[in-house]
């Protein structure tokens, strides 16, 4: 009976990390494919003062509660989202063109809200210049 019931424990541990194992495996986020055209998209904004200000007041009014203050993805909403909102300061961010950021920010997808019809052209693209900052 003993030997039995420590069968078991094992067994309920094994099929309890298989199912933990399994389920970080499928909640990670597909990879965010953009569309060629938009990869080779080119900011017609100029980075200077004036967007970066712009789109440091508009990243704080629509993405800081998600991607942080500094877009670490630590903002105060980020704790009840399914997927991580990202680290605009790392490569894996920075790497990507002004295009894919710009599309990614119109149009959103799952948990990102679409900002088409929110936001003005410009004002995204001022958005990403001043998310260009947050480079390490």
């Amino acid at each position: 009976m003993r030997c039995y019931r420590s069968f078991l424990v094992v067994e309920l541990i094994i099929i309890i990390c298989f199912s933990a194992i399994s389920l970080n495996i499928n909640g990670q986020s597909k990879p965010w494919l953009v569309p060629d055209e938009y990869k080779t998209l080119k900011n017609p904004v100029a980075k200077d003062k004036t967007s970066i200000k712009t789109g440091m007041a508009l990243y704080i009014k629509y993405c800081a509660s998600c991607h942080g203050k500094t877009g670490l993805g630590n903002g105060v909403k980020a704790r009840g989202l399914k997927d991580f909102p990202g680290d605009f300061s790392g490569a894996e961010y920075q790497n990507q063109t002004d295009g894919e950021h710009f599309y990614k920010t119109k149009f959103g997808r799952n948990e990102m809200p679409k900002y088409e019809g929110k936001l003005s052209d410009e004002d995204i693209w001022n958005m990403v210049n001043y998310m260009r900052t947050f480079k390490k």
